[in-house]
């Protein structure tokens, strides 16, 4: 596996490859690996011959009072993970190189962007889409795969690929949990033991409503059982339960006649944790 700072020498690899005959994914993280990020991985090597990936801690999407220098890192475990994975080579850029100095164009997908978690956390998605494109234009992958438990992103950067005709097949990969239900996240390990225990009750009351879908209720009654079940833990500070149209992020209302997202965004201590699951008739095809 090699390793590259350097864009144009990192573009260089990859189109050498791609000069052998050889097809070109990207996983893009922000490192602190975690078994989730291996399953892009994993996924991503389902449908090309090699797979690039970057670690990278991105600035421009971390809000003011959000914590960009104490974001966990662990550089050694994580290449030993992509190398293990099976990662062909790794970008490792600095600000400098993905921010020179002068750089004044961003990426905006309107709309989307502007609700939901974007609403709570200003210029957060205009952040990612800004650097995904970078990344996109220096890695030049033909599929790329991102996980399905920041389900406003993926649709963010499917939203951008369509409207800007990139020529990257954009794939989902379902949450990865671990062995109790949490949705797997690098902020995880951040969590204290009581919180970590209470953290549970976001996949249960997750589970609830999968349990109770086919009933006759409405998305306002979905929405009051969930509430009610995760205010039951005390430790569990609540912001925001969505149910939106699973494939527009359009809200929604009464009974389920399509796919449903349901987003949870539920904060313990210091630490907000964010989960979904998407519920209704015909979720299977998306």
């Amino acid at each position: 596996m090699k390793t590259f700072s350097d864009k144009d020498a990192m573009r260089a690899h990859v189109r050498s490859l791609k000069a052998q005959g050889k097809s070109v994914g990207c996983v893009l993280t922000m490192g602190f690996l975690h078994e989730g990020h291996v399953g892009l991985v994993h996924e991503c090597l389902k449908h090309v011959d090699e797979v690039v990936t970057s670690i990278f801690v991105n600035p421009t999407q971390f809000g003011e009072k959000e914590d960009l220098d104490n974001y966990p890192t662990d550089l050694e475990g994580d290449l030993a993970k992509f190398e293990a994975a099976g990662v062909n080579a790794v970008f490792l850029p600095t600000p400098d190189v993905m921010y020179p100095e002068g750089a004044d164009t961003v990426v905006t997908v309107a709309g989307l962007s502007d609700i939901l978690q974007g609403k709570v956390r200003p210029g957060h998605f205009q952040g990612v889409t800004t650097v995904v494109t970078k990344l996109f234009n220096i890695l030049e992958p033909d599929v790329t795969v991102f996980g399905e438990k920041d389900y406003q992103q993926l649709a963010i950067i499917r939203q951008m690929v369509r409207d800007m005709a990139m020529a990257v097949d954009v794939k989902g990969l379902p949450i990865v949990r671990e062995a109790d239900g949490l949705a797997m996240s690098s902020r995880n390990v951040r969590l204290t033991p009581e919180d970590r225990a209470a953290s549970v009750v976001l996949n249960q009351a997750l589970d609830l409503v999968t349990k109770h879908e086919n009933d006759p209720l409405t998305v306002e009654e979905f929405r009051a059982l969930v509430r009610e079940h995760i205010a039951q833990e005390p430790r569990a500070d609540i912001r925001a339960i969505d149910i939106r149209d699973a494939a527009t992020l359009a809200p929604f209302y009464g009974r389920l006649d399509r796919p449903a997202v349901i987003l949870l965004s539920v904060r313990f201590g210091a630490i907000l944790l964010i989960d979904n699951r998407v519920i209704g008739p015909g979720k299977e095809h998306l």
